[in-house]
């Protein structure tokens, strides 16, 4: 279990993100077009997973703009952001704020993915949604980045993710 805070307050996840160096656990996502997806959707791509509460709020909405704006410069990668909107609020999203080269992963149908990652709040008012966090993951899935932001209403490092993905 981590703590983490919400406008100061702590708040706790169920447990802590995967290792460094250790395998990604899979997972089980639903696409904008309402398709299921695991990890293997994405094999031999490095991944940055960008795990938000929801897109719906403006730190959410940032992050996934700036790592967008990456996303745009390279095709080695795929950036994924996980939350748990519904594929038709992230494909709003996308669509107002031209962010069409990230690929949004709603948690609509199977949870075990915040389960898993260790990031889903355990209790406060976001209690069942995700805490913030990045993950990045190598070609062959294996951990390289980790970062569970301490403040849910702060952005990630991400220059450090990005390098990461180097």
């Amino acid at each position: 279990m981590a703590e983490i805070k919400l406008r100061g307050t702590p708040i706790h996840t169920n447990g802590d993100l995967p290792k460094v160096g250790g395998p990604a656990p899979d997972f089980h996502l639903t696409d904008a077009d309402l398709n299921d997806v695991t990890l293997a959707s994405f094999k031999g791509k490095k991944k940055l997973l960008n795990i938000v509460p929801s897109l719906d709020t403006p730190t959410c909405a940032l992050s996934t703009k700036k790592f967008n704006e990456d996303a745009k410069k390279r095709n080695d990668v795929v950036m994924l952001i996980v939350s748990a909107d519904l594929p038709f609020a992230q494909k709003r999203f996308c669509s107002a704020e031209n962010t069409n080269s990230v690929k949004t992963l709603s948690m609509m149908r199977d949870r075990n993915f915040a389960k898993d990652y260790g990031v889903l709040i355990q209790d406060g008012p976001l209690k069942g949604i995700t805490a913030r966090a990045v993950v990045v993951l190598d070609e062959n899935d294996k951990v390289k980045y980790t970062e569970l932001v301490p403040e849910i209403a702060q952005e990630p490092n991400y220059d450090k993710a990005l390098a990461a993905l180097k």
